[in-house]
């Protein structure tokens, strides 16, 4: 067992201060003003040091620049060895006096002060700093003239090692434990090689850091390193030091991708914006419909070097598995860079990005507003191939558009982001198909175009908190809530008792727009394959309403159904007029097929582990993690459900932990 000394009284007596081992004096110039270098470096989580002896050093020297003393107020030992692993260090009024039982005792010079440091013993050779506070609740000031108890010992331990009266200034080092390219996620080093691009970065192009900010950015990786050992972080820097890419995951994030790794989107809206914070963001999307991140980074410019830095970095933290579908902006060099790191994915653009920019890029020309109802149809309205490419013709054509350079090059990547054209890809909805549908960025509200790197990472946490709030209880809400059923219809009884909340309300619109759909005729059989025509009444521009035919293949061996309209690829669950035509064919049900696992409100718990993938190294600790936590959650689930649940499973996590204390107790 350890030994361990708490906070009720110094380690050392009251007279006595820890005598220190260096260089470290102090001396007068002619004019007997102290000669200061400049103030220290502040106290921060994830700073290290050689030796116990070098990390007191270090707070006592900044102690001294800011007027204040120090002292050891705890300390832990191993009980086997009598070594220390872990010690805090106070402000000298730090806790309060024993009351003395003497006639006249010396009036208390306390304070109750909070600042300290704490340092921890790591792998045995290095002491870390491991938690900070560095707020007095007295008046600190260095153009206080006291000499404090430890600064004293300071002086006279230089002087004894320094009998020549010479001038000497103040010697400190401070360590960082990092690399030229951090990767802690792979202890500390990166397993790229130079031909996997990540030296060839042009150096000129980095991150334009402001004062304070990459000190922010690197504090707290470290923080939450020191949290979590599965938050990973890689950062490029070039050979003058200077960071050029930065790329970031927490734990929960890379557990979230190991249930939603289908559809990825890659968010540079802060890059084409020309925001202060070069931003890009990783997002899927969860069983509930909601954004889910999957990782950030900050890119120093917008090269394909760099765009293909950040893929690997952030392929390497998902263990190397890639999505199926990833969604851009339409940017070349981004595009260029997937086809070379991710080159089986089936790489889009996002049409809601495209469209926002029809003001911008069609704005100004003549008859914008006829233009703009054209481009709408063709793109939204079309149904077949050639249906888009004759009335984008049309368009062209009627407003001799044929020299516009914007149109020209949407039209030439039309089969990376026109509907028509991505039928066959599933997308969980990430893509908008209809004129009303918009998409949110995932910081949106909590990034601006001068917010600050300091200021991004104060706001990060709190944006994945409330996100994840979010989730849990839309969890809650799909597990507890029974919910309202419009019609009789048996498709909506089946899927209220599987769907989350959010999905099945997106699915009653289908079952509820069965019945603007009219006329299901069967037009052709071929073999066991019937086509029918579904005709529905659908508003046109918010008020007129047209009548539209849509083409629905049904199988009737195995009770498979598609429609032209592809809801299902789209965004995951049966159209309207698939129900039609199941409901026609006397099918009461949706088939198990067409109801995916990635909506049902338990799909966490009925995961799968395992899919099969021979690159999953089983002896990594990214994969225990990702493991551990899928396997938890079903603990979770079950042990919210009641009172008693609760209280029966904090029990056992809390013998599961002492267990675990006890493990690292026989293995010192």
């Amino acid at each position: 067992m350890e030994e361990v000394c708490l906070n009720s009284e110094p380690v050392f007596e009251e007279g006595d201060e820890y005598e220190l081992e260096g260089d470290f004096t102090e001396h007068d110039n002619a004019t007997g003003e102290t000669q200061r270098r400049k103030d220290p470096t502040a106290p921060t989580v994830g700073l290290e040091f050689d030796s116990f002896d070098e990390a007191y050093d270090f707070y006592n020297i900044y102690g001294k620049e800011q007027g204040f003393g120090i002292r050891v107020s705890n300390s832990w030992f191993r009980s086997k060895r009598k070594e220390r692993y872990r010690a805090k260090l106070s402000c000298s009024s730090a806790g309060f006096k024993k009351k003395s039982e003497a006639n006249n005792p010396r009036p208390e010079t306390r304070t109750g002060c909070p600042a300290m440091v704490v340092i921890r013993l790591v792998d045995s050779k290095r002491w870390r700093i491991v938690e900070v506070e560095l707020e007095h609740n007295h008046q600190v000031s260095p153009q206080i003239k006291r000499f404090y108890k430890s600064h004293k010992k300071m002086i006279l331990a230089a002087k004894s090692a320094q009998p020549l009266p010479e001038p000497v200034t103040e010697i400190h080092t401070i360590k960082l434990y990092r690399t030229p390219v951090m990767d802690v996620g792979s202890n500390g080093y990166s397993n790229f090689t130079e031909s996997e691009g990540l030296n060839s970065i042009d150096l000129s192009k980095h991150l334009e850091l402001k004062e304070g900010d990459a000190h922010a950015v690197y504090n707290y990786f470290c923080r939450m390193k020191l949290m979590n050992p599965n938050f990973y972080y890689l950062m490029d820097l070039d050979d003058d030091g200077h960071l050029r890419n930065v790329f970031w995951a927490d734990a929960r994030s890379r557990a979230a991708y190991g249930y939603f790794c289908d559809t990825v989107a890659i968010d540079t809206t802060c890059l084409s914006n020309k925001y202060e914070i070069p931003l890009i963001s990783f997002v899927g999307v969860n069983h509930h419909g909601q954004s889910v991140l999957l990782g950030c980074g900050f890119l120093g410019h917008e090269s394909v070097e760099n765009f293909v830095w950040m893929l690997r970095a952030w392929l390497k933290c998902m263990l190397g598995q890639p999505p199926q579908v990833l969604i851009t902006d339409q940017c070349k060099p981004l595009q260029i860079a997937v086809s070379e790191v991710i080159p089986n994915a089936r790489h889009c653009y996002c049409l809601w990005y495209i469209m926002q920019k029809v003001p911008e890029k069609l704005g100004g020309l003549k008859g914008y507003e006829a233009i703009k109802r054209q481009l709408h149809k063709s793109v939204y309205n079309s149904l077949k191939i050639a249906e888009f490419e004759t009335s984008w013709a049309e368009m062209i054509k009627c407003h001799e558009l044929g020299e516009n350079r914007w149109l020209q090059i949407l039209y030439e990547d039309r089969q990376m982001w026109v509907p028509v054209y991505l039928k066959d890809t599933f997308f969980s909805g990430m893509i908008p198909i209809q004129e009303n549908e918009s998409l949110t960025a995932f910081f949106d509200g909590y990034v601006h175009k001068h917010t600050s790197f300091k200021e991004f990472v104060d706001k990060y946490d709190l944006a994945l908190h409330r996100k994840r709030m979010k989730e849990v209880v839309a969890d809650l809400e799909s597990r507890s809530s029974s919910f309202e059923l419009k019609t009789k219809c048996n498709f909506e009884v089946q899927l209220c008792k599987v769907y989350t909340k959010e999905i099945f309300k997106r699915f009653q619109l289908e079952v509820e727009g069965m019945y603007s759909c009219f006329n299901t005729r069967q037009v052709s059989v071929n073999g066991p394959i019937i086509t029918y025509i579904v005709k529905e009444r659908v508003e046109v521009e918010g008020k007129d309403k047209e009548v539209r035919c849509y083409e629905v293949l049904y199988e009737t061996t195995q009770v498979d159904i598609r429609c032209i309209c592809s809801l299902f690829n789209y965004k995951g669950y049966l159209c309207r007029h698939a129900l039609n035509v199941l409901n026609y064919n006397g099918v009461e049900e949706v088939p198990l097929r067409y109801i995916l696992p990635r909506w049902r409100k338990d799909f966490k718990c009925r995961y799968l582990l395992h899919h099969g993938s021979s690159n999953i190294d089983v002896y990594n600790p990214v994969y225990w993690h990702n493991h551990l936590y899928k396997l938890a959650l079903p603990v979770a689930e079950e042990g919210a459900q009641s009172e008693e649940h609760y209280k029966t499973t904090l029990q056992s996590l809390e013998e599961l932990l002492n267990k675990f204390h006890l493990v690292e107790d026989t293995l010192v």
